[in-house]
């Protein structure tokens, strides 16, 4: 961390509430990876939900970068490390990104030649933020919120009934402002209890700080792309060097396909395509354990351009078998 971050993050801490906003410019061509991951010192009062929302991260975020750190007490002087180093989502760099997996929107202001991020709250399980391509067709400030059917009948089967229609105000869980989609009944919005974001809590909407949702609602214009992937695995290119970041894959996923790396390799793969290079298989398999949402490095040189592909069929099967049979760092 420069001397100019560690000044403005012992500013903010002092402010509560205030996030750093990430934005970067687009790295260059042939390169994959925005931010640095930074580390700071606890106070005694501090949690992760306090120090995720100052630095623009999730809670679950964090929670993966601090394995072994108690969340709600972590302790003076305790050293957090701030995973604020981003393979961006393979595909087009335009309109919006939404990964699921990683709990984290990217937007592409167009013209700009930079990219902003912000961490999510998504659907719970059982209310999952649906993925595909959609585009954003209403923005809305002090938007009012008419529950549907189904959030009324969970609510009031809680004891909890909720009106027809919440208008504006502090009881809106939509927040200040909202973003509708044209996917029907789904929306990127604030809210009203900031602590959710970075976690699955939702009904199927995405939730952004209410600072974040502020910024975005000022720069999204209607019709913006965006596209919802659920990608745990990402891997890409800086200066030369690959780099994987792996994330646990949502709990839907792991029940029904345990523990697959397959997608991992499918990414590394992909990123590779027909160039010569010598992977660091034990690098692979500590990205594939770890799961901690740190970019790693999985080559040691650059590579040399080839008219092959890096792995043969039985190669990739080797692989993606020796990572399927390791189960995942837990603490």
């Amino acid at each position: 961390m420069n001397i100019r971050q560690l000044g403005l993050t012992a500013l903010l801490f002092g402010l509560p509430g205030i996030s750093v906003a990430l934005s970067f410019p687009l790295p260059s061509e042939g390169n994959d990876i925005v931010g640095e991951t930074r580390e700071v010192q606890t106070r005694y009062e501090d949690t992760f939900s306090d120090i995720a929302r100052l630095n623009d991260l999730g809670y679950a975020e964090l929670a993966e970068s601090n394995p072994g750190v108690d969340p709600w007490l972590p302790g003076e002087g305790t050293t957090i490390v701030l995973p604020a180093r981003f393979i961006l989502p393979a595909g087009p760099r335009e309109g919006i990104v939404i990964n699921l997996a990683e709990l984290r929107l990217y937007y592409y202001p167009k013209g700009e030649g930079r990219v902003i991020t912000h961490p999510l709250g998504i659907g719970r399980e059982g209310w999952s933020t649906p993925t595909g391509s959609t585009r954003i067709i209403r923005k809305q400030h002090k938007p009012t919120w008419r529950p549907p059917k189904s959030v009324r009948k969970e609510h009031e089967e809680k004891g909890d009934p909720l009106p027809l229609v919440v208008k504006p105000g502090p009881d809106n869980p939509l927040g200040e402002h909202a973003l509708y989609l044209s996917m029907s009944g789904y929306l990127i919005h604030g809210t009203n209890k900031p602590y959710g974001v970075g976690m699955r809590v939702s009904h199927g909407c995405i939730r952004l700080y209410p600072e974040d949702i502020a910024s975005l609602f000022s720069q999204v214009p209607v019709n913006t792309p965006v596209r919802i992937i659920n990608t745990p695995y990402k891997a890409g290119w800086e200066n030369g060097q690959l780099f994987v970041e792996a994330h646990p894959p949502l709990s839907e996923q792991r029940e029904e396909q345990g523990f697959n790396f397959t997608p991992m390799v499918r990414a590394i793969l992909q990123a590779i395509g027909e160039q010569d290079l010598k992977p660091d298989w034990d690098a692979m398999k500590l990205a594939a354990k770890g799961q901690r949402g740190i970019p790693v490095a999985v080559t040691s040189a650059p590579p040399t351009k080839l008219h092959k592909p890096l792995l043969s069929p039985q190669s990739n099967l080797l692989l993606s078998n020796s990572l399927e049979q390791m189960e995942p760092e837990t603490d």
